[in-house]
Protein backbone atom coordinates (compact mmCIF):
# COMPACT_ATOMS: atom_id res chain seq x y z
CA UNK A 1 0.00 0.00 0.00
CA UNK A 2 1.37 3.35 -0.46
CA UNK A 3 0.74 6.79 1.37
CA UNK A 4 1.51 9.74 1.45
CA UNK A 5 2.75 10.88 5.29
CA UNK A 6 2.95 14.75 6.54
CA UNK A 7 4.34 15.45 9.75
CA UNK A 8 3.60 18.86 11.04
CA UNK A 9 5.38 21.01 14.05
CA UNK A 10 7.44 19.21 16.62
CA UNK A 11 6.65 15.90 14.31
CA UNK A 12 8.55 17.22 12.02
CA UNK A 13 11.70 18.34 13.32
CA UNK A 14 11.68 14.90 15.27
CA UNK A 15 11.70 13.30 12.36
CA UNK A 16 13.83 15.05 10.16
CA UNK A 17 11.23 16.35 7.44
CA UNK A 18 8.05 17.79 6.73
CA UNK A 19 6.75 14.77 4.14
CA UNK A 20 6.86 11.68 2.39
CA UNK A 21 5.78 8.84 0.07
CA UNK A 22 6.20 5.61 1.72
CA UNK A 23 4.93 1.79 0.33
CA UNK A 24 3.91 0.02 3.37
CA UNK A 25 3.90 -4.01 3.94
CA UNK A 26 0.15 -5.79 3.42
CA UNK A 27 0.53 -6.42 7.88
CA UNK A 28 -0.62 -2.46 7.84
CA UNK A 29 -3.86 -1.49 7.93
CA UNK A 30 -4.14 1.21 10.13
CA UNK A 31 -2.99 4.14 11.72
CA UNK A 32 -1.92 1.82 14.64
CA UNK A 33 0.03 -0.45 12.42
CA UNK A 34 1.62 2.37 10.88
CA UNK A 35 2.89 3.91 13.73
CA UNK A 36 4.24 0.57 14.75
CA UNK A 37 5.77 0.22 11.35
CA UNK A 38 7.39 3.83 11.08
CA UNK A 39 8.79 3.30 14.91
CA UNK A 40 10.91 0.41 13.66
CA UNK A 41 12.02 2.33 11.25
CA UNK A 42 14.59 4.55 12.92
CA UNK A 43 15.13 6.15 16.13
CA UNK A 44 13.82 9.29 14.72
CA UNK A 45 10.50 7.82 14.58
CA UNK A 46 10.33 6.35 17.59
CA UNK A 47 11.18 9.26 19.56
CA UNK A 48 8.03 10.80 17.42
CA UNK A 49 5.72 8.37 18.37
CA UNK A 50 7.29 7.26 21.98
CA UNK A 51 4.00 9.33 23.42
CA UNK A 52 0.81 8.82 20.80
CA UNK A 53 -1.11 11.03 24.01
CA UNK A 54 0.70 13.85 22.32
CA UNK A 55 -0.06 13.30 18.85
CA UNK A 56 -2.92 13.06 16.72
CA UNK A 57 -3.70 11.89 13.34
CA UNK A 58 -5.76 12.57 10.06
CA UNK A 59 -6.58 10.44 7.02
CA UNK A 60 -7.21 13.11 4.55
CA UNK A 61 -7.77 15.90 6.69
CA UNK A 62 -10.33 14.49 8.82
CA UNK A 63 -9.52 13.96 12.03
CA UNK A 64 -9.20 9.80 12.75
CA UNK A 65 -8.65 7.68 15.94
CA UNK A 66 -5.34 5.70 16.06
CA UNK A 67 -7.46 2.38 15.02
CA UNK A 68 -8.99 4.66 12.13
CA UNK A 69 -8.17 1.51 8.86
CA UNK A 70 -5.87 2.81 5.85
CA UNK A 71 -6.64 2.56 2.14
CA UNK A 72 -4.01 2.69 -0.95
CA UNK A 73 -3.58 6.19 -2.00
CA UNK A 74 -4.51 7.77 1.55
CA UNK A 75 -2.28 11.08 2.93
CA UNK A 76 -1.89 10.46 6.67
CA UNK A 77 -1.27 13.64 8.70
CA UNK A 78 0.52 13.29 12.15
CA UNK A 79 0.76 16.67 14.39
CA UNK A 80 0.17 17.79 18.17
CA UNK A 81 -3.10 18.38 19.79
CA UNK A 82 -4.12 21.97 18.83
CA UNK A 83 -5.95 24.45 20.91
CA UNK A 84 -7.50 27.27 20.29
CA UNK A 85 -8.43 30.32 21.83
Amino acid sequence: MKLKLVYFAWMRDKIGKADENVEVAGSVATVGDLVTWLSSQSDNYRDAFADMNTVRCAINLDYVQIDAVLNDGDEVGFFPPVTGG
